[in-house]
């Protein structure tokens, strides 16, 4: 049988009628056995879905067919089969959840007035010619890199996406504003946003990673400026790129390293810690 795979990409592009999108996206995924969670915007869609290859192929494919999205830059990754619970396809004001609808402007090419997109290895070329200048800023959940990050990156005190507008107009990163700056996520989304939003605030030279930490790991593994695990929205909750990937996370009980989440303190929890399986009560 065949590795069961997850599927992740999301396209900025105005879309009218985001009901409908999101009626024909459940239908395609229910006919497809693919699932997942998807959100629908008037900016556009953000896709993680998972299945059988075949499944994911079908829903692929079925997807492309609508002309806004048949460039979109896909992701893969193996999956367990067992990996979303449910499907989940919403319509929302925004694919991610910024607070800032009326904010974010969007075209046939993408977000409008956004940061420039820096391949993997133009950010070495980046950090090679203006050196210890340029600042790396975390766009994920500052749980998110408490098992991954990039080196001496800023790791915003947020909890929630909607958090970082507080943070930023807070003017704690106001001394940043002339510096090349390069955001991160896992797999780009999250900037896309938040570069256009720190470029309306007067941050004058802002960057993304294209295709996030995900593309990133996938050029440089563990050999680059990369530490540590990924956090990832699935039954797996972390990855790694290579056998090499180092633990830069401690339990919350013992202080031993790991890398592992859980739901604690009962698996009926809603907060995630980290916990080794050596405190683990469900282990």
């Amino acid at each position: 049988m065949a590795q069961p795979k997850i599927l992740l990409f999301y396209v900025f592009t105005p879309l009218a009628d985001p009901e409908a999108i999101r009626l024909w996206q459940k239908t395609v995924c229910e006919m497809n056995d693919v699932k997942g969670r998807i959100i629908v915007s008037p900016h556009g869609i953000n896709v993680t879905v998972g299945g059988e290859l075949d499944n994911v192929k079908g829903y692929l494919k079925a997807t492309r067919a609508y002309l806004p999205f048949r460039w979109a830059d896909v992701k893969w990754a193996n999956g367990t089969g067992n990996d979303f619970p449910r499907l989940s396809v919403k319509a929302r004001d925004e694919i991610v959840t910024f607070g800032t609808p009326d904010e974010l402007k969007v075209d046939e090419n993408g977000i409008v007035g956004g940061g420039v997109h820096l391949k993997p290895e133009q950010v070495h070329e980046l950090v090679a010619e203006r050196g210890d200048d340029v600042v790396f800023i975390d766009g994920r959940n500052a749980y998110e890199a408490e098992i991954g990050r990039f080196k001496n990156a800023i790791i915003p005190p947020i909890e929630t996406t909607r958090d970082f507008l507080e943070v930023i107009d807070s003017g704690v990163y106001d001394h940043l504003k002339t510096r090349p700056i390069v955001t991160y996520c896992t797999g780009g989304v999250r900037c896309e946003v938040l570069s256009a939003l720190m470029k309306n605030r007067g941050f004058e030279e802002v960057y993304q990673i294209e295709g996030g930490i995900v593309r990133y790991g996938e050029k440089f593994g563990d050999k680059g400026l990369w530490e540590g695990s990924l956090y990832v929205f699935d039954g797996r909750i972390s990855t790694t790129f290579s056998p090499d990937a180092k633990i830069i996370s401690k339990c919350a009980l013992c202080g031993e390293p790991t890398d592992r989440y859980e739901n604690y303190p009962d698996e009926n929890g809603r907060e995630l810690k980290l916990v080794c399986l050596e405190c683990s009560p469900t282990a």
